[in-house]
């Protein structure tokens, strides 16, 4: 059975499924949409063009959907789309998209701590650790698995790749290979990272591939178009690779080395 506290604000226009717990002094804007089993804290705002998966747990002060803060949105019809089971921390906000994506999104499983930003336009894969106070610039990607420390500024239209870790405290003004481990400063990729990918079950043979191709990439002293070569002729095809080759490739800003 659906909890509703008798001091929020809820439009009779949105659409809450069952057993949804909303919090004293929350906001439900006209459409939003709210999956079964989700927890809403006190004073959430949760705008129009807000879509909330199931069992979602939403902390207090959190703000979703509100409009994008980009002098080029029109008004549009947009939404900030948060997937099953992901956690959000207190005082968060997830900005809605703009005509240039249509939504900002969040994935699945997901933990994004305490004053995290996401604006708009940005996609957020699945398993993604966001930690305090991470704030991701408009049009930003974050791949599966990814983990940002906290503290982090995140320049508009980075690429950040799948199972990699960013260590807190750090700019991010490129693109961050998938895999990888990366801190300092300047920013550079320092490793693999390793124990990452074998806590979640990569097997020795790709972390092996992984290993020589970060070589070959970050730490041989070729530049990047020499590197890929090299890796094309020496390290065994692997999914894995590919990924990293096909992530290349997409790259517009280029990637930290």
């Amino acid at each position: 059975m659906t909890q509703i506290h008798s001091t929020a604000l809820v439009s009779p226009k949105a659409e809450i499924a069952d057993d949804v717990v909303i919090g004293p002094h929350t906001i439900i804007e006209d459409g939003v949409v709210i999956g079964k089993g989700t927890q809403i804290a006190s004073s959430v705002l949760l705008a129009t063009g807000a879509v909330i998966g199931n069992n979602v747990k939403i902390s207090h002060g959190a703000v979703i959907g509100t409009l994008p803060q980009d002098l080029k949105f029109g008004g549009e019809q947009t939404r900030a789309i948060i997937g099953d089971n992901t956690v959000i921390r207190e005082y968060v906000t997830i900005n809605r998209g703009t005509k240039a994506h249509g939504e900002a999104s969040v994935g699945a499983n997901c933990m994004i701590m305490a004053y995290a930003h996401v604006a708009h336009d940005c996609i957020i894969g699945n398993n993604v650790i966001m930690a305090n106070s991470v704030n991701l610039a408009g049009h930003v990607e974050v791949e599966d698995f990814a983990i940002l420390g906290g503290v982090l500024p995140v320049h508009q239209f980075v690429k950040i790749g799948a199972h990699c870790m960013i260590g807190g405290g750090f700019r991010v003004q490129q693109d961050i290979c998938p895999y990888a481990l990366v801190g300092g400063y300047p920013l550079k990729v320092v490793g693999l990272n390793a124990i990452g990918l074998k806590r979640r079950g990569f097997a020795l043979d790709s972390i092996k591939r992984l290993e020589k191709t970060f070589k070959l990439l970050f730490f041989s002293g070729l530049n990047t178009s020499q590197a890929l070569e090299r890796i094309a002729q020496e390290v065994e095809p692997g999914q894995e690779v590919e990924h990293i080759l096909s992530f290349i490739g997409r790259s517009n800003r280029g990637i930290v080395k």
